[in-house]
């Protein structure tokens, strides 16, 4: 058996090198997914409106860009968690965590409605490439792809249209609301006994 220190010595690679473009290696993979994710990251600090605001507030969004960068890759990967450390749950639900943070940023930031339109694009495009159900290795055989993408489009378009509507300073405007959580949580659970259905 050839140990470790023998390949390294055979490679003429030090640890070091090998740690350095496992590293570079890590960085660079998925690329598609990484440029998605840190355009929507970027996308939801409200570019035009961040040009001229605060240094800190760039740099928030530089941070924003780094910290998309980092967790944009999917996970590709059976739904196992070994272990509930703060790094592994991190890891393992990133491509969760980014998508919803940048509508959080980009509601709380307020676009204009062609930054907003660039922020449901890229977040439309960033789901598709990245949800391992319909584009990952462990995605279910046979199942249809452009079925999902014109149901995510749809809904996109949707959403969008309903967050422009101007009822926010209505008398009826927790109507609407009502409506839109009804409608998220009915989609929701479509969406769970599909992927249980497709599971068995």
């Amino acid at each position: 058996m050839t140990t470790p220190s023998a390949r390294t010595a055979r490679t003429g690679t030090s640890p070091a090198g090998i740690r350095a473009a496992r590293f570079v290696t890590g960085l660079t993979t998925r690329t598609a997914d990484r440029l998605l994710g840190t355009a929507l990251a970027v996308a939801a600090c409200d570019p035009p409106a961040a040009l001229h605001a605060s240094p800190l507030v760039k740099v928030l969004v530089v941070v924003a860009a780094a910290a998309a960068w980092w967790a944009a890759p999917m996970a590709d990967a059976r739904p196992v968690l070994t272990s509930w450390h703060w790094r592994n749950v991190a890891t393992r639900y990133r491509t969760t965590v980014l998508p919803a943070a940048a509508i959080a940023v980009s509601a709380a930031t307020g676009p204009a409605l062609p930054v907003a339109v660039c922020v449901a694009a890229l977040l439309l495009a960033y789901l598709l490439v990245t949800d391992a159900w319909t584009a990952g290795v462990t995605a279910p055989p046979g199942r249809p792809r452009a079925t999902p993408a014109l149901a995510a489009a749809a809904a996109t378009a949707v959403v969008l249209l309903a967050a422009q509507a101007p009822v926010a300073d209505t008398s009826w405007a927790r109507l609407p609301a009502s409506l839109a959580v009804a409608a998220t949580m009915v989609c929701l659970v479509l969406a769970l006994r599909g992927r249980r259905g497709g599971a068995a």
